[in-house]
């Protein structure tokens, strides 16, 4: 039995749910198909797939299996693409994962060039905040904000990431401009919530910690809806200067300075990371689109 043949059968029955449509991918008879899985499950001594004269589903063992085989069959495809590499024209899917924020406000529009310039390339782009390891959700290239990671990968250093108090100027004129960041303990606060919850106010004075939050008006992940609340008056918010740029620049949105910065965490140095596997940089897809994103990234950056 070509047991990678069944495993390719296999797997396109589970993303189809249909042997006739699983078949017609490959253009082989539906009852050839069906044999090989058959065979595969013998081979295995496990009935991998539920059938029915309507559906197709995976048992609790052919889930498990599926899941392995995914690994298997993307690291096949990436060491054929490695070989393949020699090629000169980027090409093929492009799997790009980016918080979301960054992506929407970034990251989308420089695709939008990337595509433009590379019209081979087919980009398949995932936005989220959920912290997530590079290998694990079989993806070429990451975005992610914090601190350079320990995983075995290529991280290069896009932006600082470092948050900022801001308010409108009718919040000010009507509560007034803190003066010390111990004040902020009485003021309205808009919090953004990561993954982990609500990113607090933090500030390191007379060498200690302090946590300097107001009570809470809003909490969301969902920046835009807390920046427009800012904007209304409603409360100090803490975000990243990349985030708040446009706001600050029509005067909607005034940075609060302190004597003592505020921060998000007890850690220095957070940044806008762009992260690889180092052997995927040999993809031409995947130079490509790292060496234009980084190169346009860092220019805006710097402006």
């Amino acid at each position: 039995m070509d047991q990678l043949r069944a495993i390719r059968y296999f797997s396109k029955v589970v993303e189809t749910g249909s042997f006739t449509k699983a078949a017609s991918s490959f253009n082989v008879p539906p009852s050839s198909l069906s044999r090989r899985v058959s065979d595969l499950e013998k081979s295995l001594g496990a009935t991998l797939l539920k059938r029915s004269t309507r559906i197709v589903k995976l048992t609790e063992v052919g889930q498990v299996y599926y899941n392995d085989m995914q690994h298997i069959l993307n690291q096949l495809e990436q060491s054929k693409e490695t070989v393949r590499s020699y090629q000169t024209t980027p090409m093929g899917r492009l799997r790009i994962s980016s918080m979301v924020g960054f992506g929407e406000r970034i990251l989308l529009p420089l695709l939008d060039e990337l595509g433009n310039l590379y019209p081979e390339i087919v980009l398949d782009v995932s936005l989220s905040d959920e912290l997530s390891a590079l290998g694990r959700d079989d993806v070429d290239i990451a975005i992610r904000g914090g601190y350079a990671p320990n995983e075995r990968v290529i991280a290069i250093r896009l932006m600082d990431n470092g948050f900022i108090p801001v308010a409108s100027p009718s919040y000010l004129e009507k509560h007034g401009t803190p003066n010390h960041v111990m004040a902020l303990k009485e003021h309205k606060g808009l919090y953004f919530k990561a993954p982990n919850g609500p990113t607090p106010w933090l500030c390191h004075v007379d060498d200690q910690w302090h946590d300097v939050s107001g009570p809470a008006v809003a909490i969301s992940n969902n920046g835009p809806w807390l920046a427009k609340k800012a904007c209304n008056g409603e409360g100090i918010l803490m975000s990243t200067h990349w985030a708040l740029s446009s706001y600050l620049e029509s005067g909607a949105l005034q940075e609060i300075k302190f004597e003592h910065p505020l921060a998000i965490t007890q850690h220095a140095d957070m940044a806008v990371y762009l992260l690889y596997q180092k052997q995927r940089y040999l993809v031409p897809k995947v130079k490509a689109a790292v060496d234009f994103l980084v190169e346009k990234i860092k220019v805006k950056n710097a402006q």
